[in-house]
């Protein structure tokens, strides 16, 4: 199955478009393409790990290989960075563990 999910950071302007597919609805190859060179860095580090096993993946929860790489990539002020949460989701969906459902998150100053 196939997954695309498409990110858009909000104040920081970049968009993300994380591309997820498995064969077996098992293991999982991903394709991340943005402009933001942090978010680039977190792809291209997923992506040489090889296939992610999404059954494991949930089990392991932050401990596993997407959201382990997520910290290792992302510092700073982009550690609250939305990506590595839809490259969870973008594998969930391609290996058949969850429906493709928006995730939206509204944010607004205080009232």
């Amino acid at each position: 199955m196939k997954a695309l999910i498409v990110v858009d950071g909000g104040i920081c302007g970049f968009q993300t478009r994380i591309h997820a597919e498995s064969d077996d609805s098992q293991n999982v190859t991903f394709k991340i393409a943005s402009a933001c060179e942090k978010a680039l860095k977190f792809g291209e580090t997923l992506m040489a790990k090889g296939p992610v096993d999404g059954y494991a993946e949930i089990g392991a929860g932050s401990d596993g290989v997407v959201l382990m790489t997520a910290r290792e990539s992302l510092k700073g002020c982009c550690a609250a960075c939305a990506v590595p949460v839809g490259a969870f989701k973008a594998m969930q969906v391609s290996a058949g563990v969850a429906l493709p459902k928006d995730v939206i998150i509204k944010i607004s100053g205080a009232e």
